[in-house]
C-alpha cells in the first residue's frame, strides 16, 4: 500500500481550509464562529508552509509554522476577551444586532 502524499494534494487541502475559513468569515454573523474561522484559515496557511518546507527540505516552513501558532495563541487570547466583553455589554454575539444597538 503507498501511502505518499504529493505536495499539490497537501496545497490542494489548505486551499480547500481556507476557502472554507473565509466562507465562514463572510457568511457568518456570529463572532465566536468568525473567530474559529479565521483560525482555521491561519492552520490553512500553516499547512501550506509545512507542505512548501518539505518539498524543498528546509525548516524554514516548520519555523513559520510556530509563528503562525504564536500569532493564533495571541488572536485567541484577545479575541475570547474581546467576545466575552461585547457578550457581557450587549447579551448577544450577532454582529448585526451589536451593530444595531450602536445607533
Amino acid at each position: 500500500m503507498n501511502t505518499d502524499i504529493s505536495i499539490s494534494q497537501v496545497l490542494i487541502l489548505a486551499a480547500i481550509l481556507f476557502s472554507l475559513g473565509l466562507i465562514g468569515v463572510a457568511i457568518r454573523r456570529n463572532v465566536l464562529f468568525m473567530l474559529i474561522s479565521v483560525e482555521i484559515m491561519l492552520n490553512a496557511a500553516g499547512l501550506a508552509f509545512i507542505a512548501a518546507g518539505a518539498k524543498w527540505n528546509q525548516p524554514d516552513g516548520q519555523i513559520m509554522f510556530l509563528f503562525i501558532l504564536t500569532m493564533a495563541a495571541a488572536e485567541v487570547s484577545i479575541g475570547l476577551a474581546l467576545i466575552m466583553q461585547i457578550y457581557h455589554q450587549h447579551q448577544s454575539l450577532d454582529i448585526d444586532k451589536v451593530n444595531e444597538m450602536k445607533g
